[in-house]
């Protein structure tokens, strides 16, 4: 089945309150909770390891600097909207955090860790006095595949249609038929962006700057974008194109870590890589003649190679999809808003790849800042070694002979090569305890 451009849109750019993985763990229980005709007095969740290590300690949105595994879990079940999705969060209150960090204190919300499982997979049971829910996420942090009440399956607009557990989606559908294209027809399903595409990558510069400004503002979280910026006052160092995107698409994932009540535009599944795809571009437009809509082309393009190299990593795995994912879509756009064809947005996909594909995920924290500095600065320069001739060559490492090539490579690396990293990863984190109840 061929797809446009529309529903690459729709089903990889969505507006997500706080860290993905958390907000999908807290989707999962509310789902759960909403089932129960009387309010729950315990909760049951399972969740793969790489769910499991991003929400660990991360700060959740409206709780004033708190994270953890089972709180995230009882404020869905507590005061979650689930028909919001990703934004299921948006009405918690003190009243609220209160009431789940009791629960979580007490001991009423049980997480278990399922270390075979690959995939993104969230399976939460709500139980009350005298009922039992369950639902189950798969695939995608909002993929409701199936709900259930006290054994029977239940109907409900929660649940994807067309979706089972163990089933394909159309995101499955929609990454085989990405693989199938080459570099140059990504490039052209720019040609079917309409305005109402156009004033949707609006909106979605519109949100992430939101975070970028209380990032700056307040020095939130790490401080990394407001210290570059600190940096620069001081004359210490110098604002010039790359870290201008540094400075813009750290602040918005400073804010964004710290649990700032504001949503992102996401692309691919992430939050984080929603910042890094957008906000580059961005602050690039300053330092170039180009009209409004080639910016949001070149963001446009930004979203479409991000889901290209998602389709090949997976969702989540060992490797920083902020550097490798979203740094390509971002390196992608960046060039073409400089004016690069296919030519050079290939040359400096390679580049960014031989420069990040090492860098590991170690979960979604506030040092996630730091990374998102590197993905962006690195993204600029890439395109800008791209057009000034400067490519790797095919036989260095791990990059191919094509930008195809090259971006299927670093899905291997991330889903065959790195399994035992991201174990030991996940072993160094549970050695430390990650939760504020």
């Amino acid at each position: 089945m061929a797809y446009a451009v529309k529903d690459l849109l729709r089903l990889e750019v969505v507006p997500a309150l706080g860290c993905t993985e958390p907000v999908a763990i807290a989707l999962a229980a509310s789902a759960a909770s909403f089932l129960l005709p009387e309010p729950w007095q315990r909760l049951e969740l399972w969740l793969d390891p790489n769910v499991y290590k991003n929400g660990l300690a991360v700060s959740i949105p409206g709780t004033d600097g708190l994270s953890g595994l089972d709180l995230a879990a009882a404020l869905g079940a507590s005061c979650g909207l689930p028909e919001r999705k990703l934004e299921v969060l948006a009405e918690v209150d003190g009243d609220c955090v209160a009431a789940a960090r009791e629960a979580a204190a007490s001991g009423r919300v049980e997480v278990t860790l399922m270390p075979d499982v690959r995939g993104l997979h969230v399976r939460a049971r709500a139980i009350s006095a005298n009922h039992e829910a369950e639902a189950f996420i798969e695939g995608l942090h909002d993929n409701i595949v199936a709900l259930s009440l006290d054994g029977k399956e239940v109907e409900s607009p929660l649940i994807v249609p067309g979706c089972t557990p163990g089933g394909s989606s159309r995101i499955d559908d929609l990454e085989n038929w990405l693989k199938t294209l080459s570099l140059r027809e990504l490039v052209a399903l720019l040609d079917q962006l309409d305005d109402e595409d156009l004033d949707f990558l609006q909106q979605g510069v519109d949100m992430n700057l939101a975070l970028a400004e209380q990032g700056l503002k307040f020095g939130m979280g790490l401080g990394v974008g407001k210290t570059l910026e600190r940096l620069v006052r001081q004359q210490l160092i110098k604002k010039d194109m790359i870290l201008a995107a540094r400075m813009l698409t750290s602040s918005a994932s400073d804010a964004r870590m710290a649990g700032a009540p504001l949503p992102a535009m996401s692309s691919g599944g992430s939050g984080n890589h929603g910042l890094t795809a957008i906000l580059t571009i961005w602050a690039v437009k300053d330092y170039l003649d180009v009209t409004p809509r080639q910016v949001l082309e070149a963001v446009a393009l930004s979203h479409i190679i991000t889901a290209y190299v998602k389709a090949h990593t997976g969702r989540l795995s060992a490797v920083c999809g902020c550097s490798v994912a979203a740094g390509a879509g971002a390196t992608a756009g960046v060039t073409h808003l400089l004016g690069g064809d296919v030519r050079h947005i290939a040359g400096a996909i390679k580049n960014l790849m031989e420069d990040l594909a090492g860098i590991i995920c170690d979960g979604a924290k506030a040092g996630c800042s730091l990374k998102l500095a590197t993905a962006a600065g690195t993204a600029v320069q890439a395109a800008l070694f791209s057009l000034q001739g400067v490519n790797v060559h095919f036989t260095d490492g791990i990059i191919g002979q094509s930008p195809e090539d090259t971006m299927r490579n670093v899905g291997t690396l991330s889903t065959e090569g790195m399994i035992a990293t991201d174990r030991t990863i996940l072993n160094i984190m549970l050695e430390k305890k990650f939760t504020d109840v």
